[in-house]
């Protein structure tokens, strides 16, 4: 094996100049080792580590030192960790060109340094893996979430912001996952639509975690073009969002968004979400925050433009005027600029 810097080479070389020095088969060099010539061959090879019960044998068969061999062995060894080790790191020095890591360093989720040497082993204990082409495999990446758009490096922000999210949710106590309370709660939740963050935050935590959910509120990162992301970590399952753009409608469309996924049983799949998936998540979300019948007899009336009649039906249904408002532009029923000081901004602290 090679690298820019070593080359490891396996005492199987010299045992290999040895037999053609003696013109002596590989077979009748098994045969006088009493070994298959399957293992010979992979000592050779460099597959099977050279013991020091090897090394003995070859000693009387060879004529030369075990001491010798068994040297051979430990440089061979020592050397395929440096090439292993730099050609890792010389993989891990092109990945990191595409994660945020001086967002993320203002932030305080990593510390700074210019060193990309230093930046590559930050990561790694960031991440918690030995290498950088580890952290978008499954089941290390097992996340179901909601992307605007794709990007180059899109994938390793959006890894990097999940990855965080898991780091927080650690410290999350909840009770053991229960689907049926979350659903039984989707009520209450939508509730707090109408509330200041600073009156439901503590209970919009309290019920998820009841249900075995933890709750995880995080900077965007530039570059993942994402409002939230989910996962199961262990015993629990988390959710996390960002808090894009602060808007009120946003976040709650984002938080069922993400219950959706959880109800939906999009988390138990074990690969990427698809759009069929994506959508019956957004179908979930809308229909639990204004319901599809409610939502079709108000535009039904005509009226649907109307500041007044907008104030009128989210009072009927219980639901924020900003919500309202973000359906009707979402789906076409008004420009997106229209109303928006029917919209609120959320500050979470």
């Amino acid at each position: 094996m090679r690298s820019r810097t070593y080359i490891a080479t396996p005492p199987g070389e010299t045992i290999k100049e040895q037999l053609m020095s003696r013109n002596m088969t590989q077979k009748e060099f098994a045969a006088r080792m009493d070994m298959s010539e399957k293992h010979i061959s992979q000592l050779i090879n460099g597959t099977v580590s050279l013991t020091p019960e090897m090394a003995m044998r070859l000693e009387m068969v060879l004529g030369i030192p075990s001491e010798f061999w068994s040297k051979l062995e430990n440089i061979y060894r020592d050397k395929l960790v440096k090439v292993q080790a730099e050609n890792d790191m010389d993989a891990d020095l092109e990945i990191i060109k595409k994660i945020p890591y001086n967002e993320m360093s203002k932030l305080g989720w990593i510390e700074k340094t210019g060193n990309r040497k230093q930046r590559v082993f930050a990561l790694r204990k960031f991440f918690e893996v030995v290498r950088l082409n580890l952290i978008n495999k499954p089941p290390i990446s097992n996340i179901a979430c909601r992307q605007l758009r794709e990007s180059n490096n899109s994938d390793y922000a959006l890894l990097a912001w999940a990855q965080k999210a898991k780091l927080e949710a650690r410290s999350i106590e909840t009770s053991s996952i229960n689907i049926e309370r979350l659903i039984r709660s989707i009520p209450l939740l939508r509730d707090m639509t109408v509330q200041d963050p600073a009156d439901f935050s503590p209970a919009l935590c309290d019920i998820l975690k009841k249900c075995g959910v933890a709750l995880v509120l995080l900077p965007h990162i530039g570059g993942s073009f994402l409002h939230g992301a989910t996962f199961q970590d262990r015993t629990k399952i988390v959710i996390g969002l960002t808090l894009r753009g602060r808007d009120a409608d946003k976040f709650w469309f984002s938080l069922f968004h993400e219950i959706g996924h959880i109800v939906l049983g999009h988390l138990s799949l074990g690969k990427g979400l698809t759009e069929e998936e994506e959508r019956a998540a957004d179908s979930f979300a809308r229909n639990a925050l204004i319901e599809d019948c409610q939502f079709q007899s108000f535009i039904s009336n005509g009226d649907f433009n109307n500041k007044s009649a907008i104030l009128m039906f989210s009072e009927e249904v219980g639901i924020s005027p900003g919500i309202v408002v973000g359906r009707l532009q979402k789906e076409g029923y008004l420009p997106f600029s229209f109303y928006n000081d029917l919209k609120i901004k959320y500050v979470f602290r």
